[in-house]
């Protein structure tokens, strides 16, 4: 399949690039600064930036599915991921594309929670962390509102390091006593749901 892949430059995006690549997909990454590709390797670049509708329309075009690893960037505006979502649906359906997985993030929820995250870590967190979760919030309003065939994935903490090869999943909650997954298994669990037929149209929390 020809698969996009926006904000692959990121450490996430760049290890959902790197999985996908493995499976023998035909990875389009498309970036906003092609300066910052360096090694990246995908099979060919588009330049877009996440908020020009256009631009992302054309990078797309012709293509299969649509990744969105678009996150919170220390010193940037922390609604960018919510306005990039919206930017993402209506410029994937433009370009005919129905399959579209978006990673969001577990921290803002406690559905499924083992007492201490529910009642003394995430509290604290949710005050610290209350405009990037806003952000997610709206990130998934805007997914589930939209006609895509969409995968909405919610990993916890993201840690950097070689993939350790498995990932927990759950579909009504987070996963319980998990609190962190690292990227690369993050991004070979973005890779399994892609291609799964059941995570079409559901929320799939992952943890390592």
């Amino acid at each position: 399949m020809k698969i996009a892949v926006v904000g692959s430059t990121g450490r996430t995006g760049r290890q959902v690039v790197r999985a996908l690549q493995e499976n023998g997909h035909h990875v389009v990454a498309v970036v906003r600064d092609p300066g910052r590709a360096g090694d990246l390797g995908a099979d060919a670049l588009a330049v877009a930036d996440a908020l020009d509708q256009e631009a992302l329309t054309a990078a797309m075009a012709g293509l299969g599915a649509v990744v969105s690893c678009v996150g919170p960037v220390p010193g940037e505006d922390k609604g960018v991921q919510a306005a990039a979502s919206e930017v993402l649906v209506r410029a994937a359906a433009a370009a005919g594309i129905r399959r579209c997985l978006v990673v969001s993030a577990s921290g803002w929820l406690v559905d499924g929670d083992d007492p201490m995250s529910r009642y003394l870590a995430k509290p604290i967190l949710a005050r610290v962390l209350r405009e990037e979760n806003a952000a997610f919030a709206r990130t998934e309003e805007v997914v589930r509102g939209s006609r895509l065939d969409w995968t909405i994935v919610r990993p916890p903490m993201l840690r950097d390091g070689r993939a350790r090869g498995s990932y927990h999943q759950r579909r009504d909650g987070n996963v319980r006593w998990r609190y962190s997954i690292r990227r690369a298994d993050l991004a070979r669990a973005v890779r399994d749901l892609l291609g799964d037929p059941t995570a079409v149209r559901a929320v799939v929390s992952v943890a390592g």
